[in-house]
């Protein structure tokens, strides 16, 4: 019966995900994840593989300052304009989250980590062919520093990782342009602290690109199970602890489509 339960499930799924492929809102939706990611790739790995490899500079104050800005305004620039038709996710972590708080279905999730994992290694492709190959480095691709432990590495993205899926609910639950900025200060901190560390990833798909296409798979693992986590640990705390949850509260994966339904982060 299990089994049988099981399989029922899975055949759900996939049917789900195959009503998700043959709407017009949701091939939309997944062409927005996966352009905003590939944008945000580019406009953040690119200044990690650019400040490092055309300008060889180390990790200086500046350097670091530089990634910062990129990453934090890149993120709040490409959510905002994916937010109407796809809710502006750009990072699997956030979508785990609106999977955890009940937002969107399986099916819808899945979809949309695929197409932000696809965004991100177009994006890395796509630095290969701006950058000059002599200059390609590691394509920004996130490492734990050299006396970073793999256990500091992982609290350090789980720590990261929850602040920034907690400004994500607090947007999708006001909806202002503000707190749309706010969320791209967070990652600006987030790098701030994360570069020199573990590369201040926060984001699943934003280490799968450039390692995937560069080839760096050392300690992958971190950048995947610490954002995880930590979206599992903000989604507990806010939601909860805090219980914060208004009736006017706006699904993170409905878009615009329809007058009855809001538009969300």
């Amino acid at each position: 019966m299990k089994r049988q339960s099981s399989n029922g499930n899975g055949m759900m799924v996939i049917h789900k995900v195959q009503a998700e492929l043959a709407s017009r809102e949701g091939r939309g939706a997944m062409v927005a994840e996966f352009l905003g990611t590939l944008l945000f790739i580019v406009f953040s790995a690119g200044t990690v593989a650019v400040t490092g490899g055309l300008l060889a500079e180390r990790m200086t104050s500046a350097r670091l300052l530089a990634v910062a800005l990129a990453s934090g305004v890149a993120y709040a620039v490409f959510v905002g304009a994916a937010m109407p038709v796809s809710g502006g996710h750009l990072n699997p972590a956030v979508t785990f989250a609106a999977f955890m708080s009940k937002q969107i279905h399986a099916a819808k999730a899945l979809v949309y980590m695929v197409s932000q994992c696809a965004g991100a290694v177009a994006g890395a492709l796509l630095l290969m062919v701006m950058i000059p190959s002599s200059m390609h480095g590691s394509l920004g691709s996130d490492m734990l520093a050299a006396r970073v432990s793999v256990g500091g590495g992982l609290v350090t993205e789980i720590v990261l990782s929850s602040v920034l899926v907690a400004a994500v609910l607090a947007a999708a639950r006001g909806g202002s342009p503000v707190r749309l900025a706010v969320v791209g200060l967070v990652v600006m901190l987030g790098e701030l602290v994360g570069a020199p560390l573990t590369g201040g990833s926060m984001n699943p798909a934003r280490s799968f690109g450039p390692a995937l296409v560069a080839g760096v798979w050392d300690n992958h693992w971190v950048y995947w199970f610490g954002p995880f986590v930590g979206a599992a640990v903000a989604i507990f705390v806010y939601d909860v602890c805090f219980r914060i949850a208004p009736k006017s509260v706006r699904a993170m994966g409905e878009v615009n489509h329809k007058a009855s339904a809001a538009r969300s982060y």
